[in-house]
């Protein structure tokens, strides 16, 4: 079936996510609700926001001001680090969930594998689940040997696992898995914040198929079945952001961009935490 800005992914705890969305990090105050409401605005219905971001009042503020039906804008945001634990994670999502203002959460997420507390708070996540606090759990950048110590300890699947993923940091091993498990992977900094939009093979392919560079990087996670979530601030940068849905890239293209891993991080490396 083909994509467009309206198509959903279903979630293996019930419930459809958009399959691109606006991360919000470093967006704050008027430009961060003006943002979010320019993107929901243009068609967006996904918006991914964290307590580490400090901006989760103006999310809940900006969905309101549009006056969308609550159901039908998906709100993510996520456990910090300093959260950890089975009691600080329920009162860090309690805290969210107020700045919020949105009733439930759609998806919780835990932010980053805290070393010997996130077992913890996995098991709040659980229970949050369970009393229908957030429609669904999941965890954010998480490799496969994070995700199979949490199945070890959980027959709670997460529902999403968020990591940065683009053709320069691609992880067929992290997709397989987490196809197999039923997880979705959500990719943040699919536009290598920037960093790689003047690479040559990017840019050959955005020539041949006449796109920008930053819609050919969305263009490839689609196709690799991955929830896109750039983030921008400018509105004709949302509305570009958005013309993803209406050409496809050719099967070689694909591998030439697969071919670029190079194993780049514009944000965090999770590789190596403990």
């Amino acid at each position: 079936m083909d994509l467009t800005l309206q198509s959903r992914v279903r979630l293996n705890h019930g419930g459809e996510m958009p399959v691109l969305g606006l991360g919000v990090w470093n967006l704050h105050g008027r430009t961060a609700v003006q943002a979010i409401g320019y993107a929901l605005g243009h068609g967006y219905r996904l918006i991914d926001t964290a307590a580490m971001y400090g901006n989760e009042r103006e999310v809940g503020e900006a969905v309101r001001a549009v006056g969308l039906p609550r159901d039908d804008v998906f709100v993510t945001t996520k456990l910090w680090n300093s959260d950890h634990g089975y009691e600080p994670a329920l009162e860090a999502f309690t805290e969210s969930q107020e700045r919020l203002g949105l009733g439930p959460v759609d998806l919780y997420l835990i932010h980053w594998p805290a070393p010997r507390r996130r077992a913890e708070s996995w098991r709040a996540l659980e229970h949050l689940l369970g009393e229908g606090q957030c429609r669904a759990i999941g965890v954010s950048n998480y490799t496969v040997r994070h995700l199979e110590e949490l199945l070890a300890q959980s027959s709670v699947v997460p529902a999403v696992n968020q990591v940065e993923m683009h053709p320069f940091v691609y992880d067929p091993e992290l997709l397989a898995y987490c196809k197999g498990k039923g997880i979705v992977v959500e990719a943040y900094s699919p536009l290598t914040r920037g960093n790689r939009l003047r690479d040559a093979t990017v840019a050959a392919v955005a020539m041949k198929v006449a796109r920008t560079p930053a819609q050919v990087l969305l263009r490839w996670g689609l196709q690799h079945g991955l929830v896109s979530i750039p983030k921008s601030a400018r509105s004709e940068r949302i509305e570009e952001n958005a013309r993803v849905f209406d050409f496809e890239l050719p099967a070689e293209d694909m591998a030439t961009l697969d071919g670029l891993r190079e194993g780049y991080h514009a944000s965090w490396d999770p590789t190596d935490a403990p």
